[in-house]
Parts: C-alpha cells; sequence; structure tokens
C-alpha cells in the first residue's frame, strides 16, 4: 500500500497537535494546574520515547512504533476531552 507508511505518520502529527493545543489551551486559561499538567505531560513523553526505543532495540518496525504512539495520544485525547 503507497499510503501506509506516510498516512499514519501524518495522522500522529495532527493528531499530537490537537492533543497539544487542548492542553496550553487548558494551561492557559487555568482550567488545570499549569504545573501538574507540565509535569504529566513531561513523564508521559520520556515513557512514551522510552518504551519507542525499546520497541525498536527488540527489533519491532517503525511502523509499530508509530501505531504506539498514536495509542498513546488517542488516551491523552480521552483524558482531556
Amino acid at each position: 500500500m503507497f499510503f501506509y507508511p506516510w498516512y499514519p505518520a501524518f495522522m500522529l502529527a495532527v493528531e499530537s497537535n490537537n492533543v497539544i493545543d487542548i492542553r496550553l489551551r487548558r494551561i492557559a486559561t487555568g482550567a488545570v494546574n499549569a504545573a501538574e499538567e507540565t509535569r504529566l505531560m513531561m513523564s508521559e513523553k520520556v515513557d512514551a520515547a522510552l518504551e519507542a526505543g525499546s520497541m525498536l532495540m527488540s527489533g519491532g518496525k517503525p511502523a509499530e512504533v508509530i501505531d504506539f504512539y498514536r495509542k498513546s495520544v488517542a488516551a491523552n485525547l480521552a483524558r482531556l476531552a
């Protein structure tokens, strides 16, 4: 399939941008504790990067890593919505 490597990566970019937008709006309006949300954001990023690195080191394919990140982003969107 021609679009497979590119479409999920594009969708990850769009979906993660939406989550970033929601988070920043909530922080800017005071809807959440900014320090707590920022700490959570950073710890999620570090945890996801370690998991993605582990997946690649154990022979995982880049498409699997993209799928993993998309699931993480979807979980964040569900939590924030």
